[in-house]
């Protein structure tokens, strides 16, 4: 858990872009307790940007990763803009470390209201003749079973909130296969497999169930991690597309989807860059 300390929820000077609220406008107690977010796979990408604009919406977030040195870093940034943020060091694929963090928000002023199930990745992109099996089991377990895991957890927080919000970040390749996508395409329709299954396992409990599946979001780390650390192979995948989606959008999302009243539950969002008419048809400028 971080150790940092805390900062007063003050609004950050005038003029700022996004101010942190003092309060929540939406979902804190009669006391301006805030209400806790969970994000897992927080320290980069969708996940920190996810954090940050949580954070503007009022939620204390709870920042979940591995990588504790960038969990401290953006842990200050958001408490030094006014926020409130937690960071917890979990491995998603680990029994012990999930643990922990449901101890952890257990320990926190406030509601749990929002699980944010962010953590995955895909490795790989090579047919199924020739695809890596471990590389295959290490998707279904970050991504499959890692969200499993998160969301058994906390669950019975959410539900005792009496208005908890479960988002799940799948993929379009939860939707559609394609060619050299096979191991992530089959992790992440199980995952869609998962979320539709718990919503239809909590109705008329208080808790939503949202998916979110976006398409082409062009990260710093997810194509390089995905071809090993191969730059150039990575770039490739966003080579002469204008406008990729970037994190910030797909954070937006997410915040949009758990900032609707509560009646409202947002089954599934798909979201692409206007270049992007499928999966498999994408327009570039070369």
């Amino acid at each position: 858990m971080s150790t940092l300390p805390d900062v007063p929820p003050d609004l950050v000077p005038a003029g700022a872009d996004r101010p942190y609220p003092a309060t929540s406008a939406r979902a804190g107690s009669a006391t301006g307790t805030r209400p806790v977010a969970v994000i897992t796979g927080a320290s980069s990408g969708i996940g920190a940007a996810t954090a940050r604009r949580l954070a503007t919406e009022g939620f204390h977030v709870v920042l979940a990763a591995r990588r504790v040195e960038r969990l401290d870093a953006l842990v200050e940034e958001i408490r030094a803009g006014g926020g409130q943020a937690t960071g917890v060091r979990a491995d998603v694929t680990s029994p012990g470390d999930v643990a922990a963090l449901a101890a952890a928000v257990a320990d926190l002023d406030g509601d749990l209201t929002l699980l944010v199930n962010n953590a995955g990745g895909a490795l790989g992109a090579d047919p199924i003749e020739s695809a890596s099996v471990e590389d295959w089991q290490w998707m279904y377990e970050v991504n499959v079973i890692g969200t499993l895991r998160v969301t058994q957890a906390l669950l019975p927080a959410l539900d005792a909130s009496g208005a908890g919000t479960v988002v799940v970040l799948g993929s379009t390749a939860g939707l559609i296969v394609y060619e050299g996508g096979a191991g992530y395409a089959a992790a992440k329709h199980a995952q869609t497999a998962l979320a539709e299954t718990l919503r239809l396992e909590l109705s008329g409990r208080p808790v939503r169930v949202v998916e979110i599946d976006p398409g082409m979001v062009r990260t710093d780390e997810f194509a390089v991690k995905r071809f090993g650390g191969d730059e150039q192979r990575a770039a490739a995948v966003y080579a002469g597309v204008a406008n990729p989606l970037v994190a910030d959008d797909i954070a937006d999302c997410v915040a949009w989807c758990a900032t609707r009243p509560q009646h409202v539950n947002v089954d599934r969002l798909v979201v692409r860059p206007l270049a992007q008419a499928a999966q498999h048809k994408v327009h570039r400028v070369l």
